[in-house]
This record gives C-alpha cells, structure tokens and sequence, in this order.
C-alpha cells in the first residue's frame, strides 16, 4: 500500500472512530424525555398536577426545568417524594420512593443545565398516565359526591360534618376500586365513610343533606339511623393517601341502592373555603369471587381500651405505647393503614405466630401526619390464627417537636371526635379470609 493510500486509511479510521465516540456521548447524554420524564411521571406527577395535593404541576419540561434545582436538593435529601415507610423492614408495591439510580439521573441532569431531548425518546413502556379528578388509571364508573359545595368557615375552628349521599343505581356493581375525592382537599383533615345498602320500603331521601356534629345538637344524627342497619364497606382518606384497589378476582358488591355517610373532619382555617366532596367509584365485570373485609384497631377501634398503658400524653413528655390483638381466624392481609397525629413520631407494627415467628407488617421510623398511605403488600400476607399482632406508637409531646399544635405543650387525651390536637394509634387492615397457598398470591 502506498504512503497516500495509508495516510487516507488512517484518516478514515480516524474519522468513524471519532463519529463512533460521537454517538456513544449522545447516547450516554441525559436527557429530560429520554431519562428524567419516566421518573416525573412515575414517581411525582400523582401529587404534582392539578386538583391534587402539591403546590405546584410537574407536567411539562418547563414546569420541571425552572426547579430543577429544588428538586435535585429535595430529591438527593430524600425528602421529595414522601415515602416514609422502612423499606428494609418490609417493602411494599405501592413504593413511590426513588431509586439511588433515579436519583443520579436527576442530579446528572440538573448539572448539565438540564438538556430537554426530543419527545420522541420518551419510552413507551412503564409510564403511568393521569386522568383529571382521579388518581386511578381510568375514568370512575360512577361518581357520588355531596349535592353542593359546603362553606368552611375561616374562623380557625375545626368542625365535623357529616353529609348524607344518597344513590340508587339500578343494579349491583362488583367493586374493583374506589377513592375519595375532594376539590380542596387542603381543607380536610381526614374523612371516613360508610356504604349503607338501603331496603325499597325506606325513603333515603328523607333527612338533611348535612349534620354539623360541632355546632349543631348531635340528637339530631338519629334521622341517619334509619340507614344504618346494615353496612356493606367503609373507606377514608388523609393527607398523602391516593385509592384503594381490589386486584385479582378480589373485591366487594356495591348496592344497589343505599346511602353514603361521609363525615369529614375540617382543619382549621383563616379564611372561608369552598370544598364539594365525594367517592369514586371503578366497577369491574368479572366476578368477585373473594369478598375483602376491613377493621380498624386500637383508638376508635377494635381493641382501644386495650392500649397499655392508658393512652395518655402528659405536657413536656415522650410517651410509648402497645396494643396487642391475637388474631381470631387464619388472615391474608391486601393492605395495612397506620394512622396517628402530630405528636406521633414512630409506628411499629408486626405479628408473631403461635410457632413464635415474627412476621413483619411496617415500620415508620420518622411519623409525618402530612405523608400517609394505604400500604400495598406485594403478596397477600398470611396472618396465622393465634397470632398475636402487636401495634407500636411513640409520641413526642414536648416543645422541641417542631409539628407539635400547642405551645406551650398540653396534656393530650384520644378523645371521641378524634380533633387534630388529640391522638390517635389506629391502623386498618384490609385483609381476607385465608385459603389455602395465599402467601403464592401476587397482588397484580
């Protein structure tokens, strides 16, 4: 070969090396649609977007771009986004934490002054979608909500209503999920209901539309009574949680005709709000063949009294406490809902079998009222008979607990109506009857 003939080889060489090195660093480059929009959506976008619970959307590059910044801080700090369960004691399905992975690529990205990349990168799979007024996959099958809006006094009072929903649908639906929704949900802090399946010969039209458990006279809750004979399920919401979703052939029958009693406890505010509330409801046409339960233990609930020792908080102390239930029948536990306030600093809860295995259920190591969750289990859970299921909640009544609501600190009771400056230690389980090979069932 000549010396031109080598001299042109090499340059060719050289020249594909180069455009080879060129496409590996465009390949290798982080991009916004390529690499940091899946984990935005996957991971943020529930909270972050209209109708929902965070101040501000992250739906658009634009909306993620001007804080990026922030968020690498609140991402690498692992503040951003909640998630407040131990995921070395027990992890769950629903996790929205991020990987060390997730949080590189974002902070990769911040430091490279944020390129957007094309849309087309974007990946098609393993992306979650979000419908307005929901935080299901799909639009509700049916909609309940209260007739009109109802006025929260800006007075810095707390108030619990109960609203009357009245429905009459025809036909029985089999429940495949269902979430409480409201158009402020600032204003909330907590709700519960009940479904009441109502007989042909009772008008549930009858009573007013809402019941002021604080100001008006509580005898009058006696004109509900009449729908109160039955229930079919009940169901809440507080700050951080999204829905609750019945999978494989699992589930519960939605009446046909009924009433809902929504009791909503109103956070105190400074100025007059609005808020129209209600429940979701997503129907499936397969059949359920195992009906879900739900129970509630320890304040409010099953096993209250039981709290040792005396669910008492004195001023300027930090206080434990411990309920054990033994469990009456073989349990696959779906999900499991702790539940405590301001004061609550850590929440423990596990079961230990008659054979004295230790079968762990959730830890909470750094309670934050703001941030809860209805907890998914991966696979169904079995809880065997006689298993004692213990419950474990630590409060901080003291001055330098910056979350807590009196200063100076106060003595602090679980009192009935359950106000935010008293405490609570529940935890709901939604849970069914064992069969057989359970602990195999994936939870899809």
């Amino acid at each position: 070969m000549s010396s031109k003939s080598l001299l042109l080889s090499k340059i060719i060489t050289i020249v594909i090396g180069l455009f080879i090195c060129a496409n590996n660093v465009n390949a290798q480059k982080i991009t916004y649609y390529k690499d940091v929009a899946p984990i935005i959506q996957n991971k943020c976008q529930s909270c972050h977007r209209p109708g929902e619970s965070a101040p501000f959307s992250l739906l658009t590059y634009e909306d993620v771009a001007k804080r990026g910044s922030f968020i690498k801080k609140v991402t690498q700090s692992g503040y951003m986004p909640p998630w407040k369960p131990d995921n070395h004691y027990r992890l769950f399905k629903n996790d929205r934490s991020l990987t060390n992975e997730e949080k590189l690529t974002i902070a990769k990205w911040v430091d490279a002054k944020m390129p957007m990349g094309n849309i087309s990168e974007t990946p098609k799979t393993a992306v979650k979608t979000f419908i307005e007024g929901t935080q299901y996959s799909r639009k509700p099958d049916l909609v309940l909500q209260t007739i009109k809006p109802f006025k929260v006094i800006g007075d810095n009072k707390e108030r619990f209503i109960v609203f009357k929903i009245p429905f009459n649908i025809g036909a029985e639906n089999n429940v495949e999920a269902m979430e409480f929704f409201s158009s402020n949900k600032k204003v909330i802090h907590h709700a519960n209901f009940a479904i009441h399946p109502v007989a042909d010969d009772i008008e549930i039209n009858q009573g007013a539309d809402f019941l002021n458990l604080t100001e008006d006279d509580r005898t009058k809750y006696s004109q509900y009574f009449p729908f109160k004979k039955t229930m079919t399920y009940y169901g809440g919401w507080i700050p951080g949680t999204s829905y609750e979703s019945y999978p494989n052939n699992f589930g519960w029958v939605m009446p046909k005709r009924g009433v809902i009693l929504l009791t909503i406890h109103y956070a105190p505010v400074s100025k007059d709000e609005e808020s129209i509330s209600g429940i979701n409801f997503f129907f499936k046409k397969t059949p359920i063949e195992r009906k879900v339960e739900v129970i509630s233990l320890g304040s409010a609930g099953v096993g209250e009294n039981a709290i040792e020792p005396y669910f008492f908080i004195p001023a300027d102390s930090v206080r434990k406490f411990e309920l054990k239930i033994t469990t009456p029948q073989d349990q696959s536990l779906l999900y499991i809902w702790p539940h405590m306030h301001y004061l609550g600093k850590i929440f423990k809860s596990y079961a230990v079998t008659p054979q004295q295995d230790t079968i762990q259920l959730v830890s909470i190591p750094s309670w934050d009222f703001r941030w809860q969750e209805i907890y998914q289990f991966k696979s169904l859970v079995k809880i065997p008979k006689g298993s004692v299921l213990t419950i474990e909640g630590t409060y901080d009544n003291t001055k330098s607990n910056p979350n807590n609501p009196s200063s100076p600190p106060r003595n602090v009771y679980s009192a009935n109506d359950m106000k935010s400056t008293d405490e609570m230690m529940t935890m709901l389980l939604v849970f069914l009857p064992y069969k057989e090979n359970d602990e195999q069932v994936e939870l899809k």
